[in-house]
């Protein structure tokens, strides 16, 4: 992991997905990547660290990684609420976050902010390109921060240790995840650290040479 990055994984329980808590050395603004179910943990992991966050990125709109987005936006209102154009409906709509089909029917705050694949977003010291990744969610997006070494990747449900996102809901393609994964994700460098919504942490070098999802 990079000298300048700070960081701090809240697992939930139920759906097993990680969150992160993203900070620079030495400074108390942070990011929040996909804050789930367990939102009390994600506050008190800010408040252990005396952290403030400048923004709340959701990679794509499954209830699993949406599920903290009201609790976080009661506590900091002025936070942004950051997500891919293409998928910022669900934030708002339970069956197409797919909470309705387990009983919950839980919606989030819309977004106060959009990205787009090739863009950037810039909060808490870091600027993060921004990669679209289609497949498991129609608007699914990753965020590279690619300012020191080894780069960091920030991926949702797209690259596992040894696997891929799903892409058997209504919006999913497994051959357009399969195509991105390998033209947007495996010409990063090797040692980029992938940092996935569910399990530990990987490298592209390792899902490259490794992953049987992967092969031609």
């Amino acid at each position: 992991m990079p000298d300048q990055l700070t960081l701090h994984t809240i697992v939930s329980r139920g759906f097993s997905q990680n969150a992160y808590v993203a900070s620079r050395a030495g400074r108390t603004d942070c990011v929040i990547v996909d804050p789930g179910f367990d939102s009390q943990a994600i506050q008190q992991c800010l408040a252990t660290h005396h952290l403030t966050p400048r923004a709340i990125l959701n990679t794509h709109g499954h209830i699993d990684h949406i599920a903290g987005n009201e609790a976080l936006k009661r506590c900091w209102p002025t936070c942004p609420l950051v997500i891919g154009r293409e998928d910022a409906y669900k934030l708002t709509d339970a069956h197409a976050n797919l909470s309705a089909q387990y009983g919950i029917g839980l919606t989030s705050p819309p977004a106060d902010e959009l990205v787009d694949d090739g863009g950037t977003y810039t909060a808490a010291g870091f600027t993060f390109d921004v990669l679209a990744i289609p497949g498991h969610s129609r608007g699914h997006v990753v965020y590279l921060w690619n300012e020191d070494d080894p780069w960091v990747l920030f991926g949702g449900d797209i690259l596992f240790e040894g696997s891929i996102g799903r892409f058997d809901f209504p919006d999913g393609d497994g051959r357009q995840l399969l195509t991105a994964i390998r033209t947007k994700l495996l010409v990063l460098p090797d040692d980029t650290v992938v940092l996935p919504g569910h399990g530990g942490a990987t490298t592209i070098g390792r899902e490259r040479r490794h992953n049987p999802y992967l092969r031609e």
